[in-house]
Formats: structure tokens, C-alpha cells, sequence
């Protein structure tokens, strides 16, 4: 499983860009994907796209157990981080 994440160009914006798609793919072929998202999202019209595996492993801080969580989990929700287990 793989997430696509598609960022647009905007001088607006403080970063120069901003995103514009998120979305996840049931998919094994990452170079099937890679191959739709390059001709769907052309960088010569200004889209940048980054491919995340959406599920990646940790090992929490405080047992030493492994376990699968999402690439974008914010550190304070993240069993793995010692902010978690202090709050």
C-alpha cells in the first residue's frame, strides 16, 4: 500500500508550494504507480509528487515491541516516541 502526495507551486504561500493531493493506493507496483502519478502530475506545469509506503514499523519506546503504524502519525500519538508515554 502506497500513498501519493502531490504538491502544486504557489508563491503565495510561505513554503512556495502547497498540496493539492493526499490520497492512498491498494497497490503492490510502486513503478506502475510512480508511472501514472509522473504523466498524471507533470513537473513542467509546476506539481511535485512524493510516494510514501503508507505503513511503516516502529519499535515502541517503552516495551521494545514492534508494531506497523503510518508513515505520518504525529510524533505525540506515536507509541514509538518518548513524548507519547510522558503525557
Amino acid at each position: 500500500m502506497f500513498t501519493v502526495e502531490v504538491y502544486k507551486t504557489d508563491k503565495r504561500t510561505k513554503s512556495g508550494e502547497r498540496r493539492v493531493l493526499k490520497q492512498d493506493y491498494d497497490t503492490d507496483n510502486r513503478s506502475v504507480l510512480e508511472h501514472t502519478v509522473k504523466n498524471t502530475w507533470q513537473a513542467g506545469r509546476g506539481y511535485r509528487y512524493e510516494i510514501h509506503d503508507t505503513y511503516v514499523t516502529r519499535t515502541s519506546a517503552m516495551d521494545g515491541t514492534e508494531f506497523q503504524e503510518r508513515y505520518d502519525t504525529p510524533r505525540a500519538c506515536s507509541p514509538s516516541s518518548e513524548l507519547y508515554w510522558s503525557m
